[in-house]
């Protein structure tokens, strides 16, 4: 389908602090971790190669500035749940994992015009705002 997302790829100041996040993550999302990256990092692909999302080193001269999402560049990720016990099964076990939470699992009505939006928001180790939302079907 035209339109979609193919891949992500991030970059990220320390990947060994990332990895175990987003392997706990996307594992959780149904991603299969995949091949590693010659220069670190490395991908985690749907198992029918819908889509991938990956994480590398960051590089050059700004590779060590913290990430400020009000600033150019990426504001925040968010993936799709499949009901709000999903969203409410991966905040457990972000709170297992000692993730970061920006917001603890709610409806958020000022999101999709007041139909039903349910999320959590949490944060990598470089600060980069994610999401896990459902919304019911239209």
């Amino acid at each position: 389908m035209p339109g979609r997302v193919h891949h992500v790829d991030l970059s990220l100041r320390n990947i060994a602090a990332a990895e175990p996040l987003y392997d706990l993550v996307l594992t959780h999302m149904g991603y299969v971790k995949g091949k590693p990256y010659p220069d670190g990092g490395g991908e985690w692909d749907m198992p029918d190669g819908s889509e991938s999302i990956g994480i590398r080193p960051a590089e050059g001269p700004d590779a060590d500035r913290e990430h400020d999402r009000r600033t150019s560049g990426l504001h925040h990720l968010a993936w799709r749940a499949d009901s709000p016990a999903d969203v409410d099964a991966l905040y457990a076990k972000l709170l297992a994992f000692g993730a970061v939470i920006l917001d603890a699992p709610a409806e958020y009505p000022q999101y999709n015009s007041g139909r039903g939006y349910y999320a959590v928001f949490f944060a990598d180790p470089d600060g980069l705002k994610l999401e896990y939302v459902w919304t019911p079907p239209a």
